[in-house]
């Protein structure tokens, strides 16, 4: 009991000789999406290099190809010598034309098939051969100056066409177009019509204005003969210093003549008649 204790306790067993019957677990059948494995996913960000807006492709997921198509060499290149042209695959004459003959090919091997019109008249004379000998030593009498003067003199004078018209006999000739009056007349109500608004300007700026009393330019006057006492005080308790040598002084001495002139101007403004100011003022 003592020895099967200790063989237990090692983890022994006379039931773990004959091994156990391997149970086979039945195996599911393979999942198959419905879908097809090429469609690109939804709002996928992956391939999308090389395109106007690679962040996000497919938003709607409608798409039923690949949004980018694999190109081969597009990470590592073709394979070198890809490129090369191959020396004996190289154009022949005529390979890319239809095998219709042409016009020189037709006249040089089937003239008889030719038709009149396809014969073409020659443009320049053929050069003369070496036995031809032109026609030499030929006089003549006749003056061409007098016999072309007599021709003309006698000649009768050409004829006028029937369907030439006579533009002096038309009834409008020497007036002025009827399409010129026209024009004229729609220059003239537009510029009647510009001063018209202009008018109208005119007449509500008038009305704006109102014509300032007696006794306000009486007291404006006032106010400015006051204010023009009291800046010559300041300025004639300075006109002592024959030196300005700060810059204070010599803009304290501009700034009073400055202010002296504004006012004589104003009050010289408001010395004339008729004078008038907007109603809000």
């Amino acid at each position: 009991m003592g020895q099967m204790t200790d063989t237990y306790a090692h983890g022994e067993s006379i039931y773990s000789i004959i091994p156990p019957k391997e149970i086979q677990q039945e195996k599911m059948a393979m999942y198959k999406s419905q879908h097809s494995s090429k469609l690109p996913p939804t709002a996928t960000t992956f391939g999308g290099a090389q395109t106007s807006h690679p962040v996000c492709m497919n938003i709607s997921g409608d798409a039923g190809n690949q949004i980018v198509p694999n190109k081969s060499g597009r990470t590592m290149g073709k394979q070198p010598g890809a490129s090369r042209a191959n020396p004996t695959d190289y154009m022949k004459k005529n390979e890319r034309t239809s095998k219709v003959q042409s016009l020189s090919d037709v006249k040089r091997t089937q003239p008889h098939l030719l038709q009149p019109s396809d014969l073409k008249a020659k443009l320049k004379p053929d050069v003369p051969k070496t036995s031809d000998i032109p026609v030499m030593n030929l006089v003549t009498s006749k003056n061409f100056v007098v016999a072309n003067a007599v021709e003309t003199i006698l000649a009768a004078p050409k004829k006028v066409s029937q369907g030439a018209k006579e533009y002096l006999n038309k009834e409008d000739y020497g007036k002025v177009p009827r399409y010129l009056k026209n024009i004229k007349q729609d220059i003239d109500a537009e510029y009647d019509y510009i001063h018209m608004l202009q008018e109208q300007d005119r007449q509500q700026e008038a009305d704006r204005m109102r014509p300032m009393p007696e006794e306000d330019r009486s007291q404006l006057i006032a106010g400015l003969k006051a204010k023009w006492e009291s800046v010559n005080t300041e300025f004639q308790g300075g006109t002592h210093l024959t030196v300005l040598d700060t810059a204070g002084k010599i803009k304290r001495k501009e700034t009073h003549e400055a202010n002296l002139a504004q006012i004589e101007k104003d009050i010289e403004k408001l010395n004339r008649k008729n004078i008038f100011v907007h109603r809000d003022s």
